[in-house]
């Protein structure tokens, strides 16, 4: 069943990133980690409706999609432990996953740079003649970049099958976006490229199906690009397992009122309220993920390092 399915993909995401934050603090991840915890409904929502030969794109804030689109999860713990098993061979850490054979393309943490990559899959899928689409999942603060007014241009010149989905949790780091924009939707700049253009609630996961659904649908007709805005709120730091404090972060009082509105619990209350799952059954699920999770960890802790190869040495010498 659908609403089952997509349940199952958010509470499997909380809680792998959950575990990621509080193993942090041992010290044997090294590379920063910037957690999606608050936002997972969009990432669901949109990679259901795509296909296995659809590629993704991502940014910083990558776990969620990667894992959604199909990523190993072994294989995302041991590339953030560094391990030569992870999806980068251990090369790119938490911020640079890959993985070819889900077609996820890659993700990288230079704001909005993976925007134009996107743009140029999905012109090379018209160029193959394939049906594929390219979703490239970026933050508010990519919008701020010139590149992606260009990559919002190209697109919508040449009609290519490329989705844009922005998660927009109002914050670039620490600063708001009305301390960065003028007052407006930012579909309103994706609809002035020509570009068909939705807004929605990111932390209804459902709505995001839905949603991510229909413009899909526009793009494969082959209508040109489509343009989603999804409103969410992250719960942790910008970047780093911990919660913020006012005195560091955002006011106390909107995150304490964007997590009352946490997609996970506001699915779960569905799914008990129209009796679809049972707490026990939902417990059993948690389960079920937890010895999941347990073998991804062991798996990372227990595998090598990447030797370097002797040019690389000779490089440094």
């Amino acid at each position: 069943m659908l609403l089952e399915k997509l349940f199952y993909q958010l509470l499997r995401i909380r809680l792998i990133e959950e575990r990621i934050a509080n193993e942090y603090a041992s010290q044997q991840m090294r590379c920063p980690v910037h957690f999606c915890i608050g936002h997972e409904a969009i990432a669901v929502g949109v990679c259901a409706n795509l296909k296995r030969e659809d590629y993704v794109l991502s940014n910083h804030r990558s776990h969620g999609h990667y894992l959604a689109k199909g990523g190993d999860l072994k294989a995302m713990i041991a590339e953030i432990y560094g391990k030569v098993t992870g999806c980068s061979r251990g090369r790119g850490g938490s911020q640079h996953l890959i993985d070819l054979r889900v077609n996820f393309l890659g993700a990288t943490p230079i704001v909005g740079g993976t925007i134009p990559v996107a743009v140029g899959s999905a012109f090379s899928s018209v160029m193959k003649k394939e049906e594929a689409i390219t979703a490239v999942f970026f933050g508010d603060a990519a919008t701020d970049e010139g590149i992606f007014h260009e990559s919002l241009n190209y697109a919508s010149l040449k009609k290519l099958p490329v989705l844009f989905v922005c998660e927009n949790n109002f914050y670039s780091i620490f600063t708001h976006i009305r301390l960065r924009q003028p007052k407006r939707d930012i579909t309103q700049i994706a609809a002035a490229h020509g570009i068909f253009s939705l807004k929605e609630d990111g932390n209804d996961v459902y709505k995001v199906y839905q949603t991510a659904k229909k413009t899909i649908k526009h793009i494969k007709d082959g209508k040109g690009p489509a343009f989603l805005e999804f409103t969410t709120y992250r719960f942790r730091e910008h970047c780093g397992p911990n919660y913020e404090t006012e005195k560091v972060g955002r006011p106390m009082k909107e995150l304490n009122l964007w997590m009352r509105r946490d997609p996970l619990l506001k699915m779960e209350k569905i799914m008990l309220v129209e009796k679809i799952l049972r707490k026990k059954e939902i417990e059993e699920m948690k389960k079920k993920i937890g010895r999941e999770i347990d073998r991804a960890f062991d798996f990372a802790r227990e595998s090598p390092y990447l030797e370097e190869e002797p040019q690389e040495r000779e490089a440094y010498e």
